[in-house]
């Protein structure tokens, strides 16, 4: 996890991605309010070396809460939507006024998770952000929490980070945060992490701050979605004004993560972690080997049960018979048929296949 040939020849291909997400967390915007200045001006440099940037930002809770004069962060759901659709303007206008002034326009884009659930919104939300950087500006996410409620959050702005990758075909996620990357046992920086589950997943500790919602678990989930969509990420800290410009010159800052083997289609990267799966199917021992090992379809005849209420086309989780999850996958019927169908023999080409392989992604 040290500083190798390896890694140094992946920090060297930084300085020629062209297209960037940056994620910056409540907790470092509330720290200092020069963060939105340092940020604008990191992010205008980009630009000016050709690159194009979307902004995932925190913060509009926060300053909420103090502009509805609230003595901390509320725990009701309608209290935390007023504190977001009181400090959202908040938060627009200081990005507005600290791009303004590097001669940048900036977009606001408020989404849920059910907007990228509909592919149909999905694709809607992605012709708008290539129009708007294409047409050279800035645009700024945020969850919108003031409708959000829990079944269509995303959970927090770093998976909405990393949703919006291969939405906009990014070759790199940085997420910015109070802390300097990802840390060992010894408190020490970790370089660089070529596979998240075996490197760096027993060293996070589960803690977040007061202002933000997420934390180093959600912070890993998302450089592995986004390195699953063949982009680099990096965990870095927001307090030092050139930690973003570092990055694209391909020096030694934060955590680096290696892209994961075959980089996965937006389709795929869609079902897998878009898709709220509405139920199971159970496979025997051959459909589970042949579904991993072969990469085949599900069929009906290797179906031993399913669970939930699902209908066709909508996500399902593929587990083995000891319950384990292997994949995810859209299903071809609904949990009747499917039911009607499992462990059936001889049943027509149009009917064998309750997922197909075009639509299952392996976990």
């Amino acid at each position: 996890m040290g500083q190798t040939e390896d890694s140094r020849t992946e920090r060297s291909r930084l300085a020629k991605v062209r297209r960037v997400v940056v994620k910056i967390g409540s907790s470092s915007l509330a720290a200092d309010s020069g963060t939105f200045e340092r940020l604008a001006a990191a992010i205008a440099t980009a630009v000016s070396h050709g690159r194009s940037v979307v902004l995932v930002s925190s913060g509009a809770i926060a300053l909420g809460v103090r502009k509805l004069g609230y003595r901390s962060r509320p725990k009701e759901i309608g209290r935390l939507q007023a504190a977001a659709a009181a400090g959202q303007s908040l938060l627009m206008r200081v990005y507005e006024e600290a791009f303004l002034g590097k001669g940048l326009v900036v977009a606001q884009v408020l989404l849920t998770h059910g907007d990228l659930a509909s592919r149909t919104r999905a694709n809607n939300a992605q012709a708008a952000l290539v129009a708007l950087l294409e047409a050279g500006a800035i645009p700024i996410l945020n969850e919108n929490d003031s409708v959000a409620v829990e079944e269509i959050k995303f959970g927090d702005n770093d998976q909405l980070a990393s949703m919006v990758v291969p939405l906009v075909d990014a070759d790199l996620l940085v997420l910015l945060s109070d802390i300097e990357g990802l840390l060992d046992n010894k408190g020490h920086r970790v370089k660089v992490v070529n596979n998240i589950d075996s490197e760096a997943a027993a060293l996070v500790r589960k803690t977040k701050s007061a202002a933000g919602t997420g934390g180093m678990a959600s912070k890993l989930e998302a450089a592995r979605r986004a390195t699953l969509a063949g982009a680099h990420a990096v965990i870095a800290d927001a307090r030092q004004a050139d930690t973003l410009l570092r990055i694209l010159a391909g020096e030694d800052v934060g955590t680096m993560f290696v892209p994961q083997g075959k980089r996965l289609s937006a389709k795929k990267m869609w079902i897998a972690f878009t898709l709220r799966p509405k139920g199971e199917m159970i496979l025997d021992a051959g459909a589970s080997s042949a579904v991993v090992s072969q990469g085949k379809s599900v069929l009906a005849v290797g179906v031993l049960g399913v669970r939930g209420d699902f209908r066709a086309g909508e996500s399902v989780k593929i587990v083995d018979h000891e319950g384990n999850e292997i994949a995810r996958g859209l299903a071809r019927f609904g949990v009747a048929e499917c039911a009607a169908l499992a462990g059936v023999h001889g049943e027509s080409d149009a009917r064998a296949v309750v997922v197909h392989r075009d639509d299952l992604v392996l976990v």
